[in-house]
């Protein structure tokens, strides 16, 4: 399978009492054209926190990729996504008309949702059972897969809730799952997307002022 890259890092510095976005620091300020010398601390170049992660690094998550070539080149914003699961060894578990896979490449550039809270060893110790016993059964035969009704998102919301049943919480229906733990990340994947591209075409990406959700931290798991 074709290696998936995972992006150039952004970097964001002031300078001309605006905020520039650049793959790197440049020796000459792109508008004003000045040597870009000793910097006030203020002035310091920072990083810019890449919303996207290497999926199979990720332990007990939940992940959103696009169905179709990788976020960074090919999504639209309109392009299907595909969602998956991950054991404890990084394997994605996904559903799809083929029945359940178990990807160990293809998953490198996701958007991650943790799905445990730091510190839950026991449930950790059991989850590849969980995962594997809730993958086997006959609700994820390739001939049950629905596009619309039955497909990826039903098999991870199922088996979240299932996990969640068993730690004693209440389950959670599609929209309040996807309102809560997803759309936030799709909004900074998708600011980071457009810095992403702008500074491809044209080097540099300029704003009056800094957008601190692109660099906000991400919360834990919930279950």
């Amino acid at each position: 399978m074709q290696r998936i890259e995972a992006g150039k890092p952004l970097i964001k510095f002031n300078h001309c009492k605006k905020y520039i976005y650049s793959f790197s620091v440049p020796q000459c300020c792109p508008l004003c054209q000045q040597v870009m010398g000793s910097r006030k601390l203020e002035e310091a170049p920072v990083s810019i926190c890449n919303p996207f992660t290497n999926g199979h690094q990720e332990k007990c998550s939940f992940l959103l990729r696009p169905t179709q070539g990788t976020f960074l080149r090919e999504y639209d914003g309109r392009s299907d996504l595909h969602v998956g699961i991950t054991n404890t060894n990084g394997i994605v578990y996904n559903y799809t008309m083929h029945g359940v896979q178990r990807d160990e490449a293809g998953w490198e550039q996701s958007v991650s949702i943790p799905l445990l809270q730091p510190g839950m060893f026991g449930l950790m110790d059991q989850w590849d059972k969980y995962l594997e016993d809730f993958s086997s059964t006959g609700a994820w035969l390739p001939q049950r897969y629905q596009e619309d009704h039955h497909n990826c998102y039903s098999y991870t919301l199922t088996f979240i809730n299932c996990i969640l049943t068993t730690e004693g919480k209440q389950q959670l229906d599609k929209g309040e799952f996807t309102e809560k733990y997803v759309v936030p990340r799709t909004r900074k994947a998708s600011k980071y997307i457009t810095l992403y591209r702008a500074i491809e075409e044209h080097g540099f990406y300029v704003t009056d002022h800094p957008d601190e959700e692109t660099t906000s931290p991400e919360g834990s798991g919930f279950c």
